[in-house]
């Protein structure tokens, strides 16, 4: 109880700030500090197309799709500001990436991390552990509201909008430049459904819960995965 008032506290005192909420306070961490705990993770992650999206910025990467978005194939887009958006996690926010980092830094950021997701983690990475030790030694749960009030998105299918349907003719309201070349206009395989993709090939397995959390929001087709999640070894 002592630990659940001293974080929501300290997390309404940040919100109190003057223009500041907490989430506001947060800094990407990159994939690293994440798989810390959540290691099952890292290899299904890195077997998809969103590991794999900084390389594809290199010279000759995906000729035959650069060339129908009229695009350079023997360019190198690495530090180009209009991709690097959707290309590696927190571009151009606190503790994201950016082209002059250190290389191993740089390497943590590189490509669609689990924070382009989930949202910038220095925050609500501490909450994940208290309340997990909650969870084994007490025997409760922890609301979810602590991880909203922290940064943490639960609004998956608009992070995913904000790359897979910024560009101009959007059904997404909230297009805006610089917008992404690769549309449905050119290849129909951009015509992207967030009911169809989630349950794709492109985001991580799905490992079986345990309660440590509850309450909303309650992510989405969080009991539908639930139903088919790997036991973690």
């Amino acid at each position: 109880m002592l630990r659940t008032l001293v974080t929501v506290v300290l997390l309404w005192g940040l919100s109190a700030l003057p223009g500041t909420a907490a989430a506001d306070t947060a800094r990407f961490e990159g994939y690293k500090v994440c798989i810390k705990c959540h290691d099952t993770h890292e290899k299904p992650w890195r077997d998809t197309a969103h590991a794999r999206a900084f390389d594809s910025l290199k010279a000759g990467s995906g000729r035959e799709a650069r060339l129908k978005a009229d695009l350079d194939p023997d360019k190198d887009y690495t530090a180009d500001s209009d991709c690097l958006g959707c290309h590696t996690t927190g571009y151009g926010k606190p503790g994201g990436y950016a082209v002059d980092l250190p290389k191993a830094r740089a390497r943590r950021l590189a490509g669609v991390g689990c924070e382009s997701c989930h949202g910038a983690g220095s925050l609500y990475r501490e909450i994940h552990s208290d309340a997990e030790h909650r969870l084994k030694l007490e025997a409760e749960s922890t609301d979810r509201s602590e991880l909203v009030a922290a940064g943490q998105n639960f609004d998956f299918a608009d992070a995913c909008a904000g790359c897979h349907l910024n560009y101009e003719g959007s059904p997404w309201q909230h297009a805006k430049a610089p917008f992404t070349p690769f549309t449905p206009q050119i290849d129909a395989k951009y015509a992207f459904d967030f009911d169809t993709a989630i349950r794709g090939e492109a985001i991580h397995t799905h490992f079986r819960l345990y309660g440590v959390f509850s309450g909303e929001p309650v992510p989405p087709f969080r009991e539908e995965f639930q139903d088919t999640a790997e036991e973690i070894e």
